[in-house]
């Protein structure tokens, strides 16, 4: 959500990819849609692409989600190449859509430890993308944007509440109720919870559990 409103505020026309690709959290995919209405995205592409028959991650197998605190090293939530694979298709869709900025909300400072959230893979990438496309290859090269990387969740809820947003419009939490109630407790709401707390701003989102809670 926030870096749709940093492209748009960059001046570019968003045409937002989400991918459905069986996940625990498929209340995500509600929000993107709903964010890129809200947003007046150019266009939005919901893509399935089935990862549950790879399984191998909590959050497209029957594996627990973790919800005792952030964990060291990489968590059983890691999807394998998950960005791989998301970039790979994104920067097709920007290809056919003559785009050649493609934007994506990766973060390396307050994150689980996924090696496909790193700088140096966004840059390895970029150079993927310039060998392995048609545009590439003729010179047309993609630029690969990750205007959160650098950021704390605390400086990314402050960039929320500068851009005009409601966090309640975004969802992180890989393990929602039934009812479609963020957990509280999963390693992505500690770390998003802690981020708004640090920031001094209201996370608006509600929560299965409302107790304080800490990424320790």
């Amino acid at each position: 959500m926030v870096v749709a409103a940093i492209a748009r505020e960059r001046g570019h026309a968003v045409h937002a990819l989400s991918i459905d690709y069986g996940q625990r959290h498929r209340r995500e995919l509600e929000a993107a849609r709903a964010i890129g209405q809200r947003l007046g995205v150019a266009s939005h592409v919901i893509l399935p692409l089935d990862l549950t028959v790879f399984g191998g991650s909590a959050l497209t197998s029957d594996i627990a989600v973790p919800k005792t605190g952030v964990e060291t090293g990489i968590p059983v939530t890691y999807v394998p190449a998950r960005n791989l694979v998301f970039l790979a298709l994104t920067t097709a869709f920007a290809e056919t859509a003559g785009a050649r900025d493609v934007f994506i909300g990766v973060n390396a400072i307050d994150y689980s430890g996924y090696p496909d959230c790193r700088p140096e893979f966004i840059a390895s990438f970029a150079e993927t993308a310039r060998l392995g496309t048609k545009a590439g290859v003729e010179g047309a090269l993609f630029t690969i944007h990750a205007p959160l990387q650098h950021m704390s969740k605390a400086d990314i809820a402050r960039e929320c509440v500068r851009l005009g947003l409601d966090p309640a419009w975004s969802w992180s939490c890989y393990d929602p109720t039934d009812d479609g109630i963020a957990c509280g407790l999963c390693d992505s709401c500690r770390l998003r919870r802690k981020g708004f707390a640090d920031a001094g701003v209201t996370d608006s989102t509600p929560y299965a559990e409302d107790e304080s809670v800490t990424a320790g």
